[in-house]
């Protein structure tokens, strides 16, 4: 595997990881008692940390990176081994 194929699949797991993390941890006003400005959704986060979003994407997509190459490089589990996707010689 390359150096391209690895950051972009790193790349990938990060962006999905960050989507997983985003409502962790969020709070609204309602929840933390602010009062709401005007114009501004009830929904909306009072407290978004976009540096712990980073850092558990990070954390996270590490962890799922670590063990896609793990399995790329053992061969855990292979296109052969899954129904329905033998290859034909």
């Amino acid at each position: 595997m390359n150096w391209y194929a690895i950051f972009a699949i790193y790349f990938l797991m990060w962006v999905v990881s960050a989507f997983i993390m985003l409502p962790f941890g969020i709070r609204t006003p309602d929840e933390t008692g602010e009062m709401l400005l005007k114009g501004q959704a009830d929904s909306a986060p009072s407290n978004f940390r976009p540096g712990r979003v980073v850092l558990r994407a990070t954390l996270l997509s590490v962890l799922i990176f670590g063990l896609y190459y793990a399995n790329y490089v053992q061969g855990w589990v292979t296109l052969d081994m899954l129904p329905g996707y033998r290859i034909k010689p």
